[in-house]
């Protein structure tokens, strides 16, 4: 089960989990088990690479999903905003996510060379489940705070 103790709670609206991590001489591994390192059952998993530096990814946010976002491989920021309250974080260790509640906007820029950005998500794709309008995430944040 998910213990909010193995997690940095930084705001309502994200936090830093880190994840277990196995050293060894050969390499480290890092493991991650729905609902016991992450608060719900793992439903999608994706990443994204082969990113330019210059290129922003995201920009939206979701309805009802929950993300963790680790980077992988290399780093990259990441910008929040939850209609109220910002916050700008760098991923770069691989044993760290940051978990992306509910009616969150997030961009994701600056990608390291050889970056890979993994993404596990709380529920399949739904393209109705995106908030893709900057201007309509902040009428739809600002009625529910």
């Amino acid at each position: 089960m998910f213990h909010p103790d193995q997690s940095q709670r930084l705001s309502g609206f994200y936090d830093l989990i880190d994840l277990p991590r196995i050293p060894e001489p050969r390499g480290s591994l890092t493991f991650i088990e729905g609902s016991r390192h992450v608060p719900f059952d793992i439903a999608r998993i994706y990443y994204l690479y082969d990113v330019p530096a210059s290129a922003t990814r995201a920009g939206h946010a979701h309805h009802r999903l929950t993300q963790l976002i680790i980077a992988a491989s290399g780093s990259f920021d990441v910008d929040l905003d939850n209609g109220f309250e910002k916050a700008a974080l760098r991923l770069d260790r691989p044993y760290r996510g940051l978990l992306v509640r509910p009616m969150v906007w997030r961009t994701i820029d600056n990608f390291s060379g050889g970056a890979l950005c993994l993404v596990i998500a709380s529920i399949p794709y739904d393209e109705t489940e995106y908030i893709r309008d900057y201007n309509a995430f902040l009428r739809l944040a600002q009625a529910a705070g």
